[in-house]
Formats: C-alpha cells, sequence, structure tokens
C-alpha cells in the first residue's frame, strides 16, 4: 500500500513514519510545507529508503496533492496542523487557514482521485473540559481554543466528506503526545530543555491542569491499527490512560534531572486554560484490540534521556528566529 503522509516531517508525522518503514512493507510519501514545526532532522537516515519519498507542499496546494494522489495513492493520513493553544491565541488565522481550510482541500482532492482510506488525525481537546468521568467518541464538542474550534471544525467537514459523498474517512482523536524530536514549544519538551539550561520553568496557573499523556511510539502503533483495521465513518479515541495534572509532570521532569524546584515559575493562566482532558479508549480496545504499552514513568525517563543525548537538535530548533520571535510574545504574555 502506498502511503500519502502530509505533516510527516513533524513530531509525530515523523516517528508515524519511522513505524511504517521499520515495521510494515507499506511505502510512504511524505507531504510537508516545512514550516518552523517541520524539520527533516527527524527523518535523517530515510533518504535512501526506496520505500520513502519526501515532496515539499502545502496541503493547501490543491493541483499538488491532486498530482500526488493520481500516482495513485491507496491511503492517506492527516498530521498537518497548527497545533499549540498558545499560538493559536496569539494568530488564530494561520490555525484556520491550515487546520480547516488544508483539510477541505485534501477532501476534495480524494473526491476527484479516490483513496482507500483517509484518517483525520485529531485531538481531545475538541471535547473541551471533562470535569469529571471520561469523554467517549459520542461525546458533545465544546472546544476553547481557536486551535481546538479549528481541529472540531475539521473533523466535522471530514465525516460530512463521508455521509455526503461516500469518502472513506476516519478520525482518530489522540490525548497528549510525548517522546522523540517534539517540538520544543511543548510543556515537557519546553521544561526538559530550560530545566537542563537551568532556566525557568512558566508554569500556568497554580499547575493543577491535568492532561492525559501517551508516548508517541504508542500513539503511532493506534494510528497504525486505525489505518489498517478501522472502519469507515467512525471516530476512535487515541489516549495513553496516563493522566497526571502539570506540575506532577513539572515536579518529575525535575527530579528526573536531578534539578532544584527553585525553577518551577507560576505564572498567569493563559485564557480558556481548560482544566481536565480525559479520553475513554475502549471503543478502541474493543473493536481494534489495541492498547498502549509505555507507562508514563518510562516514557518520560526515555524522553528525558533523548533530550539529553541530543542537545544539538535542540538546541538548533530553539534558536530559530521564528521560534525567538514567539518566545518574546509569550514571555511578555505571561511576565517573564
Amino acid at each position: 500500500m502506498k502511503i500519502l503522509v502530509t505533516g510527516g516531517a513533524g513530531f509525530i508525522g515523523s516517528n508515524f513514519i519511522r513505524l511504517l518503514l521499520q515495521e510494515t512493507s507499506h511505502q510512504v510519501v511524505n507531504l510537508d510545507f516545512l514550516t518552523y514545526a517541520g524539520n527533516l532532522e527527524n527523518l535523517q537516515g530515510l533518504e535512501k529508503n526506496k520505500r520513502y519519498r519526501f515532496v515539499k507542499g502545502d496541503i493547501r496546494d490543491r493541483k499538488l496533492v491532486e498530482r500526488i494522489l493520481a500516482e495513485p495513492v491507496d491511503a492517506l493520513i492527516n498530521f498537518a496542523a497548527e497545533s499549540h493553544v498558545d499560538r493559536s491565541i496569539l494568530d488564530p488565522q494561520s490555525f484556520i487557514q491550515t487546520n480547516y481550510f488544508g483539510v477541505a482541500v485534501l477532501l476534495e482532492a480524494c473526491r476527484k482521485t479516490p483513496v482507500k482510506i483517509y484518517l483525520q488525525v485529531g485531538t481531545d481537546e475538541v471535547y473541551g473540559p471533562i470535569l469529571k468521568g471520561l469523554a467517549d467518541e459520542a461525546g458533545p464538542l465544546n472546544p476553547s481554543s481557536p486551535y481546538s474550534a479549528s481541529k472540531a471544525g475539521a473533523d466535522l467537514l471530514a465525516l460530512s466528506y463521508h455521509k455526503t459523498f461516500g469518502l472513506p474517512i476516519t478520525v482518530a482523536r489522540m490525548s497528549n503526545n510525548y517522546g522523540p524530536f517534539q517540538f520544543p514549544e511543548k510543556l515537557i519538551p519546553l521544561f526538559i530543555t530550560n530545566a537542563i539550561a537551568d532556566q525557568p520553568l512558566p508554569v500556568y496557573g497554580d499547575g493543577q491542569q491535568v492532561r492525559d499523556w501517551i508516548f508517541v511510539e504508542d500513539a503511532c502503533a493506534g494510528l497504525l491499527a486505525i489505518l489498517e483495521e478501522g472502519q469507515p465513518g467512525e471516530i476512535y479515541n487515541l489516549g495513553g490512560g496516563n493522566q497526571r495534572t502539570n506540575l506532577e509532570v513539572t515536579q518529575f521532569i525535575l527530579n528526573e534531572l536531578k534539578k532544584p524546584k527553585r525553577l518551577i515559575k507560576f505564572v498567569a493562566d493563559r485564557p480558556g486554560h481548560d482544566r481536565r482532558y480525559a479520553l475513554d479508549s475502549g471503543k478502541l480496545k474493543k473493536q481494534l484490540g489495541f492498547e498502549p504499552a509505555a507507562d508514563f514513568e518510562n516514557g518520560l525517563k526515555r524522553t528525558v534521556k533523548w533530550y539529553l543525548e541530543n542537545r544539538n537538535w535542540w538546541r538548533r530548533v530553539k534558536s530559530g528566529k521564528y521560534l525567538e520571535y514567539y518566545r518574546t510574545q509569550y514571555q511578555k504574555r505571561i511576565g517573564l
């Protein structure tokens, strides 16, 4: 099977491509625009693999997408997205353009040149705050940020193309990923790299916001199961079953790196900050027999070790001009 992976130079996409090339016989076409979070270093060593090809381009480029699909391509999995809530507050339009309009372009291209399966990669944030219990696939959508709203819209648009046009659409909604190659604007890599450099770890509010964490290798394995065995028209929650407060995660990182707690800096909470996310992934286990393998503590230890051993990678990433601009705007807002 030939699979088009959009956004394959990003964190989860690059890990997914590595899984495909290591564990399957599928061919891979990686379409990525190489924005600030897309990094071909994430795929270093795959350039000579005969089953892999990289194409630089934007998912909003209709002609390019149609040309790739006409090769032909059997399946499409869409990772391409603006994904950081803080930046969606600073610049909502870029999220709407990529996360919603970009998906519209992909769907229209699949109408013209059909694929056997289209997997839209989504987020648990579309359910909004889950103060008690777990969110299942039938739960209401209640997004709080421009990011989660754009992702909720993309999910609904994709599913509408299944109902109206009969496209083989499947949606996966994942909890927070962590692991190697994650861009250091997200909580875990930001706090690991800041702690290594003895810089402050800015914790929003009281730090009691709860997230469900899944190690990226488990997330990719779950996505592969959905891609190969999931049913069109279905939504599958893909959670790690590891609920931790942000403060617990912060303290674990400091303990693992043997850094002092004085590095924690409590800052003003961000607008619309959801208190708790928690996914019910029972459907995925029941229908496809998938469960994550890594427990949170071991996964986070592996992640800390990776960032310690790959300082050149994250130092280059953190020195980028865009990230420097974003860091300045972000620090102004939280008072650092």
